[in-house]
């Protein structure tokens, strides 16, 4: 399998998207993984390159980027999935970027009406997929109920999950809650044969674990994510200063110390690697801008067994 790596990519690249390639490769050592990128900010390494020395910065506009940096890391990254020199794509840059230029460059799987982005939550229990987080904002029940299959196939196929349990995201469990897309979207996975419906689950329910596929729009899904994602830094921020308080509280600390690494190391991104473009014709993978090497390599870890699996094909076969 070949990854285009997008060396550029990120808070902390070259180096770390580097150390991760390289890590990802002792791992996997039947992966060929290609570096996209500045061949003079990245240095030696045991890669083939392929020089580019622009870059789609982060709060760049995705159609800027699509207009003005074709030849970007982003741009030649997604190209090269499409031209056939590459299986996947990843990369800690822009979100926004990434999807725009694989939308464009890739097209849809057919059948698909809308690709979703997918992310891992943590839980009681293990882990969620939750999709859409940032894709879409605006979507159709449809959309929604699409975004049960892609996410059910990926979980059976990729981590051998049987029958996925699927959870719509709205106000209420009834079914009578929430609005009209989520009445209709609910009515469409109640009835339908190729997903396991739960029901529908409150935000709560994430966290608990009750569902294995988390289904909502973009709009809600990224605001959940950055939120759930701020809190683990306001939680580590918070127990540092309340350890500084007193000697109590700093040997508590000090005592409590193993289950706070713990703690963290579940809720942690990096475990995850990144999130995964579900619906395009191809292997694209988005980390979080600051990701460093063990994210990367978790992150290529992802797109590998979803090659390997071959899940494209099987979404495709699934909404055909």
């Amino acid at each position: 399998m070949r990854v285009a790596l997008d060396a550029m990519g990120g808070d902390y690249a070259p180096s770390e998207v580097v150390k991760g390639a390289l890590q990802a490769k002792k791992e996997w050592d039947n992966l060929e993984i290609i570096l996209v990128g500045d061949r003079e900010k990245i240095g030696e390494v045991p890669f083939e390159v392929v020089h580019t020395q622009v870059v789609v910065e982060p709060h760049e506009l995705p159609g800027k980027a699509l207009k003005e940096k074709p030849d970007s890391s982003i741009g030649i990254g997604v190209r090269m999935i499409r031209e056939g020199r590459a299986d996947a794509f990843v990369s800690a840059g822009n979100t926004g970027a990434v999807m725009a230029f694989s939308l464009i460059n890739l097209g849809r799987i057919k059948g698909v009406k809308r690709p979703a982005l997918a992310t891992f939550f943590p839980t009681r229990k293990g882990h969620s997929l939750v999709l859409d987080v940032g894709a879409n904002s605006d979507v159709k029940p449809i959309y929604l109920y699409q975004f049960g299959v892609m996410g059910s196939i990926y979980l059976s196929r990729v981590y051998g999950i049987e029958k996925p349990a699927v959870g719509l995201l709205s106000m209420g469990e009834e079914e009578t809650k929430g609005n009209k897309l989520i009445e209709e979207a609910h009515e469409l996975m109640k009835q339908s044969p190729h997903i396991n419906f739960y029901g529908n689950i409150e935000g709560h329910d994430i966290l608990e674990g009750k569902v294995d596929v988390v289904v909502c729009d973009g709009f809600t899904g990224n605001a959940v994510l950055k939120f759930g994602e701020s809190l683990v830094e306001f939680m580590q921020d918070i127990l540092k200063e309340e350890a500084k308080k007193s000697l109590r509280t700093m040997i508590g600390g000090i005592l409590f110390k193993p289950a706070f690494k713990e703690l963290l190391e579940r809720v942690n991104y990096e475990e995850y690697g990144g999130a995964i473009l579900l619906g395009v014709r191809g292997i694209v993978v988005v980390s979080h801008g600051k990701s460093k090497a063990k994210a990367i390599k978790n992150a290529i870890g992802s797109a590998y067994r979803f090659y390997r699996e071959r899940v494209n094909e099987i979404i495709r076969e699934e909404l055909e």
